[in-house]
């Protein structure tokens, strides 16, 4: 996206159609704006191929609002992590073409140039093994549709039930890489990991009773999975886990189009 733009201001300026100074200045709204309380990275997507995400907890709305306004003069896709209602509630009357997700708590916004993934491109796929870990899979759904991928979501299909589990099995075999999302002992992703051949990225939730310590215990079950290749995410980050599948994926197509 900001390759396309800055391709969009050379041609502009090779055309007439654009002054120097006028370059100049749309080149230095390219790196980095100082707000005084935060620093616009607006070059992220031409490093990451991704732009800078707004976490939004301990920010006041308004300077959620001032930096969402930043980039979108700047075209810039946004998406906003951690959102409390007000916030949500303040994105939607000021931007209201903005995608909100209150249950992820979490919003979106394309740029001109977003684009989805050809339906027939390897895709992500999102499990989660109870209807309390929704919160996290809503958000690592909604950070994959910023990225460009829509993934199908399969919840409640913990190993409290493996028998919901091999219900969806054909489209667990569609997944270029699979985002297993557990609570409680945090088994789902080892299951699902002796299953796939594709990579499957953990992300232990905080959801289950005393001694599971708020996600501590489904995090080292996790890391000690003895189901090798197994990818562990920090606690409840759906987004970190998201973020990792969708580099995966074009890794994946970049290498797919040079052979």
């Amino acid at each position: 996206m900001e390759k396309e733009r800055l391709e969009k201001i050379f041609q502009e300026l090779a055309s007439g159609a654009r002054s120097v100074a006028d370059a100049l200045e749309a080149c230095k709204r390219l790196g980095f704006e100082d707000l005084g309380f935060a620093k616009i990275d607006h070059h992220r997507a031409l490093r990451r191929g991704a732009p800078e995400v707004i976490f939004c907890p301990r920010k006041t709305t308004e300077q959620i609002v001032q930096i969402m306004a930043r980039q979108v003069a700047s075209d810039e896709t946004v998406l906003g992590t951690r959102a409390d209602p007000e916030t949500l509630a303040e994105i939607a009357r000021r931007f209201p073409e903005t995608e909100r997700d209150e249950a992820g708590r979490c919003f979106f916004r394309p740029s001109s140039a977003w684009r989805l993934a050809d339906a027939d491109a390897p895709r992500p796929v999102i499990v989660c093994a109870g209807t309390s870990d929704l919160p996290v899979a809503r958000e690592a759904r909604l950070t994959l549709r910023a990225l460009g991928y829509d993934a199908p979501l399969v919840c409640d299909v913990g190993v409290a039930g493996l028998h919901r589990l091999y219900a969806h099995r054909e489209l667990l075999a569609t997944a270029a890489v699979l985002i297993a999302i557990a609570g409680m002992e945090g088994a789902l992703p080892s299951v699902l990991t002796g299953l796939v051949s594709c990579p499957v990225i953990g992300v232990p939730t905080s959801v289950g009773y005393g001694a599971h310590l708020g996600g501590l215990a489904p995090l080292l079950a996790m890391l000690n999975s003895c189901a090798s290749g197994l990818t562990v995410v920090n606690i409840d980050n759906g987004f970190g886990a998201a973020y990792a599948a969708a580099l995966m994926l074009r890794t994946g197509e970049r290498h797919g189009r040079r052979s």
